[in-house]
């Protein structure tokens, strides 16, 4: 029996760890249709804004859970500002955009942090189960995971910001014609996703050694819960990364991790070609 919580909580910590470097590039890509291929360079910087705060005596989880969001959230302020506002509905163009973004980013964290591996230290010890321990901050990455879904869920669903949000996106001349600026509306919309990306490196900092290019190990499996999931920002996001880390993790404790890797792609390509719009758009249509 404790064996089989002990692989519960594993199977749950890969799903809210899916979910929380997918959320981000679920709003601004599910909401917007841009494709920000600097994606995994957003959550590095989120990383590193937790380790610069830390080391100049900041509290760990005010560094994970403020700073980073704030910075990176500031940071994503600019880039629309200074680039995607100009890239909406040129998808090709965003794409080349934001990819050159990645570079520029990974060459400059590269300049002033060099190319070494650093981290944060992990605050949270192991929780003993019976025989077994866990980290105990993997129950941690789940909790924070489960209350970001549901926070970002219940701004869309139940507020008036997140219903002209989700307006503008849909049809930005209506929600134009009602007095508000589609265009500071995208702005605000980019500037969360990013802020979102941050939290997510912030909060994995303790778990995972970050170097400059650490980014191309979150942008893939991002993009593929994202696209997989479908349109709906929120049921998008939790179906991907309920199938793709629960396939990945159970198939991981069953061979390696390569194999469960290569798992995680197949049946990415296998729902992609029998679901070319995605779980929600065959599901929960209409959901958030």
């Amino acid at each position: 029996m404790d064996q089989l919580v002990v692989g519960l909580i594993e199977i749950a910590y890969a799903i809210a760890s899916l979910a929380l470097i997918s959320a981000g590039l679920a709003l601004v890509f599910g909401m917007m249709r841009v494709i920000n291929l600097a994606h995994g360079e957003f959550i590095v910087l989120g990383g590193y804004a937790t380790i610069v705060a830390t080391r100049e005596g900041v509290n760990i989880w005010i560094a994970m859970l403020v700073v980073a969001p704030i910075a990176v959230g500031l940071f994503g302020l600019l880039v629309e500002r200074l680039i995607i506002r100009w890239l909406y509905g040129r998808i090709i163009d965003s794409m080349l955009a934001t990819w050159g973004l990645s570079l520029l980013m990974v060459g400059l964290i590269t300049t002033i942090f060099g190319n070494t591996v650093t981290g944060v230290t992990n605050p949270i010890g192991p929780v003993s189960i019976g025989s077994y321990q866990v980290g105990g901050y993997s129950l941690f990455i789940v909790g924070v995971a489960v209350v970001l879904l549901l926070l970002i869920y219940g701004v869309l669903k139940f507020t008036r910001a997140g219903l002209i949000a989700r307006g503008a996106m849909q049809n930005a001349q209506v929600v134009s014609a009602m007095g508000y600026s589609p265009s500071r509306i995208y702005m605000i919309t980019f500037a969360a996703g990013a802020a979102v990306s941050g939290l997510a490196g912030g909060v994995l900092a303790p778990l995972t050694g970050l170097l400059p290019t650490s980014g191309g190990q979150f942008i893939a499996k991002s993009f593929i819960t994202v696209i997989a999931g479908g349109t709906s920002v929120i049921a998008g996001t939790t179906a991907g990364s309920i199938l793709f880390g629960g396939v990945a993790k159970i198939t991981e404790m069953l061979s390696t991790t390569v194999v469960g890797e290569i798992a995680l792609l197949v049946v990415a390509v296998v729902l992609l070609r029998i679901l070319p719009t995605g779980i929600t758009g065959r599901f929960f249509k209409g959901s958030v």
